[in-house]
Order: C-alpha cells, then sequence, then structure tokens
C-alpha cells in the first residue's frame, strides 16, 4: 500500500499543525469543486494516489499557486505556507480510501454496453469520441456527480461546454459541440465525430443551444439497479494508477 505510506509521509512532513490549516484552507477554498474529502464534483476527485497534473509535491503546489486556466484559478492570496498546507493536506487525501457502492461494475459494464454508450464515449481506447473521455472519470468524479449527470446531464454542464446549431444560407442545418471560436468563425463536431468550420458571415443562423446537450436523460430508460451497476462501473474507471 505505497499511496497509504506516502500520505502519511505527507503529513510526518509538514506535521499535524500544517495539516489542520490545510484542511481548513481546503474547506473553505477548494471543496466547492472538489468535494469536502476530495472526491470530486465539479472538479477532478483527489483522493488518489497519484494526480494527473501534480506527479510530486513541487508540481503540486505550482499548480495550487498557478491553476489551470481555465478551469482552475490560482491561490494567489495564499502565501508560500500556506500553499504548502494546501498540498500536504491533498497529499493525505491519498491515504482515504475509494467510495463504497452498492452497484456491481461487471454487470455496470453490460448496461453501459447494452445502452449505446460507446457511440459516444471512449474508454481505453474503444468507443467513438463525440463526448467526453471516459477512461479515467472515476478518477476525475464521485458517484454522485456520475449519478446526476445520468439522471439530469443538462445540469452538470462543464461552464465552457456550448451545444450549438448552425445554419448555412441555404437552409440546411448541423448541430454539434463547439470546439473553437473566435469573432469570426467557429468549429463544431457533430454526432458522427466530425469537425464543420465556419465563416460566420456566412451562416443564416448561429444559435447557441445553452443548457442543451446531446447527452440524452437515463432517468426513466434505467432501473434503479441498472443505475447503481452503471455509476459503480464508471466510478471503477481510474485510468493506469
Amino acid at each position: 500500500m505505497k499511496w497509504i505510506v506516502f500520505g502519511l509521509a505527507a503529513i510526518n512532513a509538514f506535521g499535524q499543525s500544517d495539516l489542520a490549516t490545510g484542511k481548513s484552507i481546503f474547506e473553505s477554498q477548494c471543496a466547492l469543486c472538489h468535494g469536502q474529502t476530495g472526491t470530486g464534483g465539479r472538479g477532478p476527485s483527489l483522493n488518489r494516489p497519484k494526480l494527473t497534473h501534480a506527479p510530486d509535491d513541487d508540481a503540486l503546489q505550482k499548480l495550487i499557486s498557478n491553476g489551470i486556466q481555465p478551469e482552475m484559478p490560482g491561490a494567489w492570496q495564499l502565501n508560500p505556507r500556506e500553499v504548502h498546507s494546501v498540498a500536504a493536506y491533498v497529499r493525505s487525501l491519498g491515504a482515504i480510501p475509494p467510495e463504497a457502492l452498492s452497484g456491481d461494475p461487471s454487470r455496470g459494464e453490460r448496461v453501459y454496453s447494452t445502452k449505446g454508450c460507446a457511440a459516444c464515449h471512449i474508454v481505453a481506447g474503444s468507443g467513438e469520441g463525440y463526448g467526453p473521455e471516459l477512461t479515467d472519470i472515476g478518477a476525475r468524479r464521485n458517484a454522485a456527480h456520475l449519478k446526476a449527470t445520468l439522471l439530469r446531464p443538462s445540469e452538470s454542464l462543464h461552464e465552457d461546454f456550448l451545444y450549438v446549431a448552425v445554419t448555412s444560407q441555404s437552409g440546411s442545418t448541423i448541430k454539434g459541440i463547439r470546439v473553437n471560436e473566435d469573432s469570426f468563425n467557429i468549429q463544431i463536431k457533430d454526432a458522427r465525430g466530425q469537425f464543420h468550420s465556419f465563416v460566420k458571415s456566412d451562416l443564416s443562423e448561429l444559435k447557441r443551444l445553452r443548457g442543451e446537450t446531446p447527452m440524452p436523460s437515463f432517468d426513466k430508460s434505467l432501473t434503479p439497479s441498472e443505475l447503481d451497476d452503471l455509476v459503480a462501473y464508471l466510478a471503477s474507471l481510474r485510468g493506469k494508477q
């Protein structure tokens, strides 16, 4: 259990008082996105031994200070000691075991297959990439967030996500997810995974479908046990550890 030892090493290196300070800062300034115990939500989960953008303590402290634009703001308001304390607390979260879920991941994998999720999502290189890749979704989002997204996908949209409908001068309309946009051009990806680039001045209409998503709600199409199993399967997808 190297990750537990690593978490305890962080505690020993910084001391209990530093961890208490880090915990207090984390709960007041970081938990809104990462959850009170680092299980994730709008932001990725942090209760795991390996953090994608912070392979070591120095990298983690720099990430806390500088942030990751545009998703995560830098903690400019923290002094170096406070940054150290938050980093120590985040590292200690790696000693928290994964959530205990009632569903069965193996049955959930079958639900994932029968409901056609691979038509929009990629897991370990398999599937289509219209929607977000799910290879490590369990390491980035907690079970509550996963369940909420399956039931009410329009309420879990990332702030930068935008579904659009573009209509050409000839009257043909294409819906897709915005990939890039500036003052003059917009690029979208359609449901087949194909990219389309448009000059805005050439369009008859550009609709920004805010609050809409091509992902359907599974509220009526899954039984409670199927939902629990699917959530358990998605939560088990943690990429390479």
